[in-house]
């Protein structure tokens, strides 16, 4: 299967449009989109995967200060942004695809606990590529992450967060 190409083509925009256009992808955090594009863009990286591939490697080569920020812009899943209605368009579809929208009040005090336990651990919030996946599932990620240390448990993070990237690029090619 080849990949197919994003609309409007990357590699033929100026830095303005293309952060204007791509810089969303990484939840709060257009330097990502800035970056990428001044490393150069070729046909290569008109497509999910390869826009996906530079984005990432931005990413992985920040700082861990910088990595942090970008994983701290995200939301808890099921938490209080959810319940309140104040997620990005991206992050709703995302945790309302996984059934975080269809939680029982039992559940969602699960996540609420499972939430502060791991900021309280880690610092940041627990980051998951919540796409294919459902409550189920994402508890048990929870529950097995918690024992990490933080650096493993960043590094996962920053993953997770490329994972959500590659998705939502994926979601808007032509």
């Amino acid at each position: 299967m080849t990949d197919k190409i994003l609309t409007p083509r990357p590699s033929q925009l100026d830095q303005q449009a293309f952060v204007a256009h791509y810089g969303d992808i990484y939840e709060h955090s257009p330097w990502v989109a800035e970056l990428a594009w001044q490393r150069g863009l070729s046909l290569d990286q008109d497509t999910p995967q390869g826009l996906a591939e530079v984005m990432g490697a931005v990413l992985r080569e920040a700082s861990p200060e910088r990595q942090l920020e970008v994983i701290r812009a995200h939301p808890d899943l099921a938490g209080k942004a959810a319940v309140a209605g104040e997620l990005t368009d991206d992050s709703t579809r995302e945790q309302a695809g996984a059934g975080l929208d269809q939680c029982a009040p039992e559940e969602l005090a699960r996540f609420e606990r499972l939430n502060a336990n791991y900021k309280a651990k880690f610092g940041f919030p627990f980051v998951m590529a919540v796409t294919g996946s459902d409550r189920h599932a994402i508890l048990a990620a929870f529950e097995a992450r918690l024992p990490n240390d933080p650096a493993e448990e960043r590094r996962t993070a920053i993953e997770q967060i490329n994972r959500i990237a590659s998705f939502r690029l994926d979601a808007r090619r032509g």
